[in-house]
């Protein structure tokens, strides 16, 4: 039986909107929001910061959280600081981002679920597209699958291409898989990524996990059906805030 624990990275000083943990959605902080979720279903989670400001409001709402080093190019190389701090016994740490305040525990669940298979070294989230046009989004990255359910391939890019069908039809032709960033790692694997250099296709797209599948590693990808809003903008907390009310008003 694998042991979990969460840990939830959150910089207070990201580009495109400053201090966004410690923004409040409907009466609570983001960062509040995403740990509530992750205790939810796993005994053990903890934020790892690099700023007072988030380690005095975990400490006043009960939370658990550690601090880190300011100069981490990834919330993964985070994870790892934290994980060592920590001192964690777990088989397998989950990597859950701190502006997803709406992560859901099925996804978490799913996720854990992975690792009953002992090939299962790293595991990330998909998501059907609903529409082509969001998947066009080069926000949003595509992942293409082999058979097993291992990531071939991560892109900002649509892929793949459909040939001989007009782009419009493409999703009725294949099925687009937006990914989430959602991740888990055995605790050895963890170690091991966070000690090699940026790969050349990581540099291109600008996406860390093709760091992961450059270097050999292999990362399974479990499906979820349940949509997620990050939160990157003060644009994007205000979506959040009609997204919570609309889950509410079906409650």
């Amino acid at each position: 039986m694998n042991q979990f624990i969460a840990i939830i990275p959150a910089r207070y000083a990201s580009t495109r909107f400053p201090g966004k943990p410690l923004a409040v959605l409907a009466g609570k902080t983001v960062i509040q929001r995403v740990y509530e979720q992750a205790v939810s279903v796993l005994d053990e989670a903890w934020v790892a910061t690099d700023d007072e400001r988030i380690r005095t409001a975990v400490e006043e709402f009960g939370g658990r959280v550690i601090m880190t080093r300011p100069d981490h190019k990834s919330g993964t190389d985070r994870i790892e600081e934290a994980a060592e701090k920590i001192g964690t016994h777990a088989d397998v740490i989950i990597n859950i981002q701190g502006d997803e305040p709406f992560i859901q525990r099925s996804q978490i669940e799913t996720l854990m679920q992975l690792f009953d298979n002992p090939d299962t070294q790293i595991g990330t989230l998909g998501k059907r597209f609903d529409s082509i046009e969001a998947a066009t989004s080069p926000n949003s990255p595509k992942i293409v699958t082999d058979l097993q359910g291992f990531a071939l391939y991560f892109s900002r890019s649509v892929i793949p291409f459909v040939r001989g069908v007009d782009s419009k039809e493409w999703l009725a032709h294949f099925p687009y898989l937006k990914h989430l960033g959602l991740y888990a790692y055995r605790r050895e694997v963890l170690r091991q990524i966070t000690r090699l250099p940026q790969s050349p296709l990581e540099l291109a797209e600008s996406l860390e996990q093709l760091r992961w599948l450059e270097n050999g590693y292999r990362i399974r990808v479990g499906l979820t059906e349940v949509e997620t809003v990050g939160i990157d903008t003060p644009e994007d907390l205000q979506r959040a805030e009609a997204f919570l009310a609309a889950s509410q008003s079906h409650v």
